[in-house]
């Protein structure tokens, strides 16, 4: 199987999970699937389907948009086996903390996408 998404790529995911996410489970596979629902989700909250409409994307619709997807693979990623901390994480707390952060992130993102008026202001 070979990643593909429209709005997000796998390095950007790769990225986004950092390197101490856990192999077993940042298989491509995966990865697909969780790009899939982080944008599913983005077009029901948004109601908008960016990724059938991706040609009516500003770029920076686009980046932001990616950005989300990421998070949520990479956050997915991280918390699929956590139980490899003496392997990967020296504790519990480096996990927790970049799932955090890419928590904080998508809720300030996903702010932006309920409102109504920047769909018209990305497309």
């Amino acid at each position: 199987m070979v990643f593909a998404h429209v709005l997000v790529t796998e390095a950007e995911l790769d990225a986004m999970a950092g390197e101490l996410v856990d192999a077993t489970g940042w298989v491509e596979a995966n990865k697909q699937a969780w790009a899939n629902q982080g944008s599913a989700y983005l077009c029901t909250l948004g109601k908008y389907d960016f990724v059938t409409n991706v040609a009516t994307l500003t770029a920076q619709a686009k980046a932001i948009l990616a950005e989300y997807i990421a998070r949520y693979a990479a956050m997915s990623g991280i918390a699929y086996n956590m139980g490899t901390v003496g392997a990967t994480f020296s504790s519990l707390i480096e996990p927790e903390d970049m799932i955090q952060l890419h928590i904080y992130r998508m809720e300030n993102i996903q702010k932006l996408i309920e409102n109504q008026d920047i769909i018209n202001f990305i497309t």
